[in-house]
């Protein structure tokens, strides 16, 4: 493999997720959570959570995958969603508030480094709430230091960026309009483990055995599921990382990308589903 397969464009590196991200995630939950939805369902089938386990749910972002495990291991299991997200960890208690998720709580530090009186837990789990860390190895050994010994870790991350169309189409749209340069691989963003080796490299030198890493193949709802392709320009524009390169663009460059993407989206558009596009993600089970 050539090292520039490796590089995922600029907008891809990590955010601002105590801030402007988490920011933007709850302001498009429902579509980030349904765009997402195959992925996170695929993950909770391979974990299959018992009754009576107590799991931390890392990066728990909306609250929604905490509420689907605490239903799943029932009353007499509990569930701690952790965040760095101010403004997600308060939705995520509302919301689990409304639905009567007794057996929750939510708690707003850094995963990286946090310490937790709930520690440890029988199990651990993350769906695309790990890729962020700035150092990931150092973050990975203080989850394991979470977890009872033997007990299991559960991640979903994205798959290497070339191996993920439905970013790398709407990539190449704007690229065609505006420079943007590439970034280190590796570095902290939703793509920081798409290398099977450098993720199975991370796990063991943080403490976790025996990582098993399964492709989830299938085709990702843009915008969320039955949106339409208008729906998922103004869903990325709004909330994709990559936008933000944008912001000070003219807006008659703005209208052109949008243009562009909305032909794109069309050509993926299923009136049963939505704007259905490929994507790759790797889950990793692993124990402690």
């Amino acid at each position: 493999m050539q090292q520039s397969d490796l590089h995922a464009p600029d907008e891809l590196k990590a955010e601002d997720w105590a801030g402007e991200m988490g920011v933007k995630w709850l302001a498009n939950l429902d579509r980030f959570e349904s765009m997402i939805a195959p992925i996170g369902t695929a993950l909770l089938d391979h974990a299959a959570f018992k009754p009576g386990e107590h799991v931390l749910d890392v990066g728990c972002g909306g609250g929604g995958t905490t509420i689907a495990i605490a239903q799943e291991v029932g009353s007499s299991g509990f569930v701690t969603g952790l965040d760095i997200s101010p403004v997600l960890i308060q939705a995520s208690r509302t919301r689990a508030e409304k639905v009567h998720a007794n057996n929750t709580s939510f708690i707003c530090a850094d995963a990286a480094t946090a310490k937790l009186e709930q520690a440890p837990f029988d199990r651990l789990f993350s769906r695309f709430g790990s890729m962020f860390f700035g150092e990931p190895k150092a973050a990975f050994f203080n989850l394991h230091e979470m977890v009872k010994l033997g007990g299991k870790i559960d991640l979903a991350v994205w798959a290497l960026p070339k191996e993920n169309a439905w970013m790398m189409e709407m990539i190449g749209v704007v690229r065609s309009h505006i420079d943007l340069p590439p970034t280190e691989p590796r570095a902290p963003g939703p793509f920081a483990y798409g290398e099977r080796d450098y993720l199975r490299e991370i796990l063991l030198s943080g403490g976790f055995e025996d990582a098993e890493i399964i492709e989830w193949i299938g085709l990702l709802p843009i915008g969320g599921a039955n949106a339409s392709p208008d729906d998922a320009v103004r869903f990325v524009m709004s909330s994709m990382a990559f936008a933000s390169h944008l912001a000070e663009e003219d807006v008659g460059l703005r209208l052109r990308i949008e243009k562009e993407l909305l032909a794109l989206f069309a050509q993926y558009y299923k009136p049963t589903s939505g704007v259905m596009m490929p994507a790759k993600a790797l889950l990793v089970p692993a124990k402690a």
